[in-house]
């Protein structure tokens, strides 16, 4: 894997920018769905299918993928506080709750929490348990914010707890070691949908201490598509068994049982291209050389800019910083979008709360602020 050469002063967030081709062309605040990436992001994951294909007929293909498993693994490992066997290399956020949920022996009554705050890909793989006879709670929220008690009431007897570190809606940041440790006293395995949350504040799974947590990498930390990961801690992980098993599953792939591997690896499966996750080590090498506390005090900065230019009652989040991910109530999101759009400035509509978001990065600018505010004037 190639990496980037920085001198001993590291990198700005406008250096960052500099680096990312599609940012030259439009105000883009959608960092919370898509984060464009560098030019040497999307190089080194050319870079890593060039050599695996294009190598001497005499390397060992499988070597070769194997040996970038495991040193992806330990990178990302670094980045979020855990140890690399607990790391295993998925597609998506997606990709990654699926695989939990498909990997515990669910029994009819079983309980399943989830707030009304999560992305569909913390809602759609309990909705199809539920025709499996599992009862699924969803935990009414107000503004971005989860009561304690009632919280506390219903994961009392539930099998799995699934909640998002930083909403998508509102972007409020929920307690999560609080939240854990709640679930963790009832007996239930707690899953964290983590994927706003690498990249733009520091993160740190074993200060959570949930069982697992899912995220990826191609929001906030620019990496590219396809470069989730999972999180599973090591003792959690003895009592999940895959549904989906393959020869990276387990300990002896000819063997006569399945045994599967320690830790997270059983998640992952058969041959899979190293690519876009030799890409997302690029991106976490530049968001950590711009430095995480950086990213998170500027991105502050900038949102309290955004906030400040938006009428009481039309700001969705919360006044005081917590993310860069702001809703804004508009009286019509989609044609908002559109005609924001049509001046080369990028937001996105939400199905609920009814409004627009805008996700502020450190590579944003103060005159890309100024510019989304007089845009939006019209609204107010």
């Amino acid at each position: 894997m190639r990496t980037i050469q920085l001198d001993a002063d590291g990198m700005t967030p406008r250096e960052l920018r500099a680096d990312v081709p599609a940012l030259s062309d439009a105000a883009y605040f959608n960092y919370g769905a898509h984060g464009p990436s560098p030019e040497y992001v999307v190089e080194a994951a050319a870079s890593f299918i060039e050599d695996h294909e294009f190598g001497s007929a005499t390397t060992d293909p499988y070597e070769h993928a194997f040996g970038t498993y495991d040193r992806v693994r330990e990178r990302i490992a670094a980045f979020v506080g855990a140890e690399p066997a607990e790391i295993a290399l998925t597609e998506s956020t997606t990709d990654g709750i699926n695989r939990v949920a498909d990997a515990i022996d669910w029994e009819p009554g079983d309980v399943v929490v989830r707030t009304d705050l999560e992305h569909p890909a913390g809602v759609l793989p309990w909705k199809r348990l539920e025709r499996e006879g599992v009862e699924v709670r969803v935990l009414e929220t107000e503004d971005g914010r989860l009561g304690r008690d009632e919280y506390a009431e219903a994961v009392a007897d539930a099998r799995l707890v699934c909640f998002s570190a930083i909403t998508w809606t509102h972007g409020t940041r929920l307690p999560v070691a609080d939240l854990v440790a709640v679930a963790n006293d009832a007996g239930a395995f707690t899953l964290v949908d983590a994927v706003q949350s690498p990249g733009q504040m520091p993160m740190d799974v074993t200060e959570w201490g949930a069982d697992a947590v899912a995220a990826a990498g191609h929001k906030w930390t620019l990496g590219p598509w396809g470069a989730g990961f999972l999180y599973v801690d090591r003792d959690a992980a003895e009592g999940l068994e895959p549904r989906a098993v393959g020869y990276r599953s387990v300990a002896d792939p000819t063997g006569g049982e399945i045994e599967f591997k320690p830790a997270a690896e059983r998640f992952e499966i058969g041959t899979t291209t190293a690519a876009a996750h030799v890409g997302l080590v690029e991106a976490l090498d530049a968001i950590e050389a711009v430095g995480v506390d950086a990213i998170q005090s500027r991105i502050a900065s900038l949102t309290d800019r955004l906030k400040a230019g938006v009428p009481e009652g039309r700001l969705l989040s919360p006044r005081e910083h917590e993310s860069g991910l702001v809703t804004v109530d508009v009286d019509d999101p989609e044609a908002t979008v559109e005609r924001l759009a049509a001046d080369d400035i990028v937001v996105r509509s939400l199905p609920h709360p009814d409004g627009i978001r805008v996700s502020v990065h450190a590579v944003s600018t103060e005159a890309e602020i100024d510019r989304l505010l007089d845009a939006l004037e019209p609204e107010w």
